[in-house]
């Protein structure tokens, strides 16, 4: 057990360093010389050059204390800009994931959804299946995703990624029957490793983009003293947001196959009968479910 909890250890340094550490260490720098540099001389290198080097002369003077504890503090600087980074991120998630109040943007979001849907039926109206020709179902697909461009189901999110979160809890419970935010605790546990590791990744990589998009924040704040950080924070905001997006893309095809293709396992193991021996459950079959999880709440 020693040696298990040595490794975690190091583990959770290595992690500390890489998501808080070097990042701070990083924004520290930048302020540091940009708060000096102001927006008068905001690209100067020669003034930028001139302010590290008086800084690091200035702390090579002093005595070996004074260096210890400039570099501690620093380090501390870092670590808490790191922290509140970390802080930020439920911000930022739940700006991503549409968890505001945004009944206008929705309710766009819903028109907007209709009108690709119906478009999608006048063509599937106007050429029957059993005479379309590959061209015209051609277009028929391109229809429809254009319409699921916009989501995957009916919206009821104000945002793009979080219609593709409410997508597949939609589709769990009118295709399926099953009360997700209920039944997915219990779901992962009856998943098979592969399954699990596969979904595991994606979030990882999602969190992950979270972080990235979050380092806009204090970067955005420092714009107030050197206008370059603005262009700093936008560039690192847009990359996490379209790393964001691929990375919930991932997320919900994978939560959305493993109902395809694992809900009679979750089935069985709560004692409910399915028609199929493997695959989706039925809507009555997921009903029986859901109660059972819900416990009457």
């Amino acid at each position: 057990m020693s040696d298990f909890f040595k490794e975690l250890a190091k583990t959770l340094a290595q992690r500390w360093v890489g998501l808080l550490l070097v990042p701070g260490a990083l924004f520290v720098v930048g302020a540091f010389a940009g708060v000096r540099l102001g927006h008068a001389h905001a690209l100067d290198l020669s003034a930028a050059s001139n302010v590290f080097t008086t800084a690091a002369t200035s702390i090579a003077g002093r005595a070996g204390t004074v260096q210890a504890v400039v570099f501690v503090v620093a380090l501390l600087a870092s670590a808490g800009v790191g922290l509140v980074v970390q802080a930020m991120a439920g911000v930022t998630r739940a700006l991503w994931l549409g968890q505001w109040p945004g009944a206008i943007l929705t309710a766009r979001r819903v028109r907007k959804w209709e009108r690709r849907l119906r478009r999608r039926l006048d063509l599937e109206a106007a050429e029957p299946a059993a005479t379309r020709s590959a061209a015209q179902q051609d277009k028929i697909d391109r229809a429809t995703a254009r319409m699921n461009a916009v989501a995957m189901a009916r919206p009821g999110r104000p945002t793009w990624m979080g219609d593709r979160i409410h997508a597949v809890e939609a589709i769990a419970a009118e295709r399926y029957g099953l009360d997700l935010p209920f039944a997915w605790p219990r779901f992962w546990l009856t998943m098979p490793e592969t399954a699990r590791a596969e979904i595991t990744a994606a979030n990882g990589a999602f969190a992950a983009a979270v972080t990235v998009s979050s380092w806009a924040w204090p970067t955005l704040l420092l714009g107030a003293f050197w206008w370059p950080a603005i262009v700093v924070a936008l560039v690192i905001g847009t990359t996490g947001w379209v790393r964001g997006r691929s990375a919930i893309t991932d997320l919900t095809a994978l939560a959305e196959s493993a109902l395809d293709l694992y809900g009679c396992a979750l089935a069985d193991a709560v004692g409910v009968e399915t028609r199929r021996a493997a695959g989706p459950v039925e809507v009555d079959e997921g009903a029986q479910v859901t109660a059972i999880f819900r416990k009457g709440r």
